[in-house]
């Protein structure tokens, strides 16, 4: 039988892995994408939580968003990250925003360093400066999903 808490932990998950698997295919995570993620997130606030269920996952989705801008416009982070990032806050309440942000910096971390490895066996350049080849970024949809997917199984067991 499925449970109810199940659905949410599927919808998120499929979401992750097409972000995921667009992110390291072709350096995109599509709007369309970000924003069916974040009209199914407030869907599922609205209906477990009401109208303050509905008001604390916009309310995070809003401050991610913002924060994810301000990194796209310096340079630190993809805009489609950015976005994508808000899209799966939106599945959360923003209790749960230190949790969300430390499973995705997580991630990344470990994202990263699998990275790094693997460009410096291939012989790879690791440099900050800018460079022609897309596919020299790194694909934080990856971390981004794998983060929403983590939080979303611990928000399922209780704290003890």
């Amino acid at each position: 039988m499925i449970t109810t808490s199940f659905v949410p932990l599927a919808a998120i998950t499929l979401a992750s892995l097409v972000a995921a698997w667009m992110d390291v295919f072709s350096r995109r995570i599509p709007n369309w994408l970000c924003g069916v993620t974040a009209i199914a997130g407030l869907a599922t606030g609205a209906v477990a939580g009401g109208l303050s269920g509905l008001g604390s996952q916009f309310a995070h989705m809003a401050i991610v968003l913002v924060a994810g801008m301000a990194m796209f416009r310096i340079g630190i982070f993809g805009g489609g990250d950015a976005k994508f990032y808000a899209a799966v806050a939106a599945w959360f309440p923003l209790a749960n925003a230190v949790r969300l942000l430390v499973s995705i910096t997580s991630c990344g971390l470990i994202l990263f360093l699998v990275w790094f490895a693997y460009r410096r066996a291939r012989r790879l350049p690791i440099s900050r400066k800018k460079s022609d080849d897309l596919f020299d970024s790194l694909p934080y949809g990856v971390a981004i999903g794998a983060g929403a997917i983590m939080t979303e199984i611990f928000s399922l067991a209780p704290l003890s």
